[in-house]
């Protein structure tokens, strides 16, 4: 199993999660971070570190957000690892919530 990260990562973008993950499998893109299936080692110490509340364990998954773990595995292998916090996007607090934000991603 591995973690996903899902719909309320875009446009917000907090990064808590890079610092705790012992294998750096957290890849950042313009306005979303993905998970490295085959990086991810199942620690789940990301999963309560993210203020958005956007990571899942794949089983957990909600059902209309099972396309994120194809998207996770595919960005993983095209955007550069992070592995330091950075401050979130300007307006993360306004978007943090906001359902159905897969039109926004940026690639």
């Amino acid at each position: 199993m591995t973690f996903v990260v899902g719909d309320n990562c875009i446009k917000c973008k907090y990064t808590d999660c890079v610092e705790v993950c012992p294998v750096d499998c957290f890849h950042e893109g313009p306005n979303f971070l993905v998970i490295d299936p085959e990086e991810c080692i199942d620690c789940t110490l990301c999963e309560p570190e993210c203020p958005a509340e956007a990571i899942f364990p794949e089983d957990d998954l909600p059902a209309d957000q099972q396309q994120y773990l194809e998207l996770n595995a595919e960005l993983a292998q095209q955007w550069p690892v992070i592995t330091e916090k950075k401050d979130p996007l300007p307006d993360a607090d306004d978007w943090n919530g906001v359902e159905d934000k897969l039109k926004y991603l940026e690639r």
